[in-house]
Parts: structure tokens; C-alpha cells; sequence
């Protein structure tokens, strides 16, 4: 019997992505295949753009699970930035006002308090979701923009270091993350963030919690009938959501920057979304996922500064990547429209 291969969807979604971006570049009068080749040199050509790569990859790959989690409840936990941002806050404060404490013991703290904190920033939504109906999306949406604007008071007013840069003081090098591939900003943090992905593996298949969650956002109303609380188990996804996020962003702190800078987040939270969706809402899906979108961000740096190319263009591929993977329709419709020309 003739086996046949499948190709998923998302693979199949991030080639054609690149295909559309050879395209644009075709168009725009970029030579495709040397700004490709550029891209790939420098997000895996030597020992330093792995670094790289794997570090722009860890904080997405944290944020991406932390939307994972909640999304197995039935929660569209669009606030992942914002829960990200409080964590790093936090982690920041740890590390800069707890003194005396040895490393790893400071380290472990910041992280773990940061934790907390975008646990607890997410509990506000968890409760305004389930106890009184207000949608998620809207909630933990603006309150993104609560945690975004108040850090950037803190940072520029109150807590600001001397200098013209809006950041704090330098936490306390007992917190800090040991650098794992230097001179590169490669941290402890990406295994950390490994190990998080494995952890929430283990969580949702192997747990009589993890499988509550599953029942709950798989179908509330019959889960609800064989005695399993929806709502005590939707505000238990959404503050390990908010947990993961905010140890994430205490990771990105305390092994990248060492401070907290105003605006040190491109959006990390947002593209954790995009890429727990690219990852098919698995666990180590997001980890190549979060691979991936690092590879286009180290990558996408090299590109521009050997040919010449904007750096937009990689930000173009991603959004294709996004794009097409959120239309499997289209996808299925291509890959049944190349079935059947293959076997005419």
C-alpha cells in the first residue's frame, strides 16, 4: 500500500509566506535570493546569530504559552503584554531594592515574584470574565495599555535612573541571569523557558487539572454537568496564563537588559499570540514557532545591513505567516487544488 505524506497546513502556510516575500522583494527591486541567503546567515551562520535568534525566540516563546494555557479554557487572553510588562516590573523591583540576598536565591525570587505579579494583574480580567460577563478580549486589552503607560510613569518619573534614557536603576547582579553563549545576550532564561514549555506539556496531558481545562474549553456546558467547575478552572488557567507571561518578562529583564527600559518590549505579548497560533496551540509547537519568529527578527537585522533591505520586510513576512496560517481554508483548498493536479 502507498503511503502518503501530509504536509500540515502551517508548514505549508510559512513556505508559501516566504515565497510571497521573495515575491515583494522581486517587486520592490531586491535581489530575493541573496536577501534570503542573508536571512538565514544571520539568524544560524555562526555561533552568535544562533544566540541571537534563540534570544529574540525566548521571551515570544513564554508569552506564546501563556496564551496557549488560557486558550485551552475557552480564555482569549489578549493582555499577555500587559502581563508580561508587570512581571518584568516587578522582577525589576526585586532586583533592585532586595539586597544581601546570594545568587541564585535573588534570582529565583525576582523571577518568582514577577510571576506573581502578572498572575495577579490577570486575575482582575479572570474575575470581571466570570463573575460578571465582561469579555476578555476588551478586559485584558486595556489593561495591556494600563500596564504599558503606568510602568512608563514609573520608569520616567519616579524610579528614573540619572541620564536621558527613561530606565531604571541596574538591578543587583545577585539577580542577575548567567549569560549561557557570550558574548551573545543568549541568558538561563531560554532553557527556562524550555523547561516552561515541557512543564505546561506535562500539565495539560498528564494532570486531572490540565485535562479540566481542556474539558472546560473543549465544551463548558458538559463539563459543567459532569461536575467540573468552568469558572474555577477558567481563573485557574487564566493566573497560570498571567504567571507565565509575568516570569517571562522577569526572564527578558534579568538575563537581557538588567533594567527596566521604557519600550524595552516590541510587543512580545502580541507576538506570542501569533505564534502559539502558528505553533498550533501545542506546547512545543510554540517552541519552533518562537524559533521561527526569532529566526526573522535576528535574521531580518543581518538582511538589512548587508542588502540594503528594510527590515519592515521580515515584520511583511511574518504577518503573511500569520495570515495564512489563520486561513485554513484557503490552505486546505490549496493543498486538495495540488492533490489533484498531482495525480492527473
Amino acid at each position: 500500500m502507498r503511503r502518503r505524506w501530509v504536509v500540515p497546513p502551517e508548514i505549508f502556510a510559512v513556505g508559501l509566506a516566504f515565497l510571497l516575500g521573495m515575491l515583494v522583494l522581486f517587486v520592490t527591486g531586491y535581489p530575493p535570493l541573496q536577501a534570503f541567503e542573508a536571512l538565514l546567515r544571520g539568524a544560524f551562520g555562526t555561533r552568535n546569530a544562533v544566540g541571537q535568534t534563540l534570544t529574540q525566540a525566548t521571551p515570544i516563546l513564554f508569552t506564546s504559552l501563556a496564551f496557549l494555557l488560557a486558550f485551552r479554557s475557552g480564555i482569549f487572553n489578549i493582555g499577555v503584554e500587559g502581563q508580561f510588562l508587570v512581571g518584568a516590573f516587578v522582577a525589576t523591583l526585586v532586583g533592585i531594592f532586595l539586597r544581601g540576598i546570594p545568587f541564585p536565591a535573588h534570582a529565583v525570587l525576582a523571577l518568582f515574584l514577577g510571576g506573581l505579579g502578572g498572575a495577579a494583574y490577570a486575575l482582575l480580567p479572570a474575575f470581571l470574565k466570570v463573575y460578571l460577563g465582561a469579555h476578555e478580549v476588551i478586559t485584558t486589552m486595556m489593561l495591556s495599555y494600563v500596564a504599558l503607560y503606568l510602568t512608563s510613569y514609573f520608569v520616567n518619573y519616579p524610579l528614573k535612573a540619572p541620564g536621558w534614557v527613561a530606565q531604571t536603576e541596574l538591578v543587583a547582579s545577585s539577580a542577575r541571569l548567567p549569560k549561557i553563549l557570550p558574548p551573545t545576550q543568549l541568558s538561563l532564561a531560554f532553557p527556562i523557558a524550555l523547561g516552561f514549555a515541557l512543564l505546561t506539556l506535562w500539565f495539560l496531558e498528564r494532570t486531572v487539572h490540565g485535562f479540566a481545562i481542556r474539558a472546560v474549553g473543549l465544551n463548558p456546558e458538559a463539563s459543567e454537568n459532569r461536575g467540573i467547575s468552568v469558572r474555577r478552572y477558567q481563573v485557574l488557567a487564566f493566573v497560570l496564563s498571567g504567571f507565565i507571561a509575568g516570569v517571562g518578562g522577569g526572564g527578558e529583564i534579568l538575563g537581557v537588559h538588567g533594567r527596566f527600559v521604557d519600550g524595552f518590549s516590541p510587543g512580545y505579548g502580541w507576538d506570542g499570540i501569533a505564534v502559539s497560533l502558528v505553533g498550533r496551540l501545542h506546547p512545543l509547537g510554540c517552541v519552533l514557532a518562537s524559533v521561527l519568529f526569532g529566526m526573522l527578527r535576528a535574521g531580518g537585522m543581518t538582511m538589512t545591513r548587508v542588502t540594503k533591505v528594510p527590515l519592515d520586510l521580515s515584520l511583511i513576512i511574518q504577518a503573511l505567516v500569520i495570515l495564512l496560517v489563520a486561513a485554513p481554508f484557503f490552505i486546505r483548498y490549496l493543498g486538495s487544488f495540488f492533490r489533484r493536479e498531482g495525480k492527473r
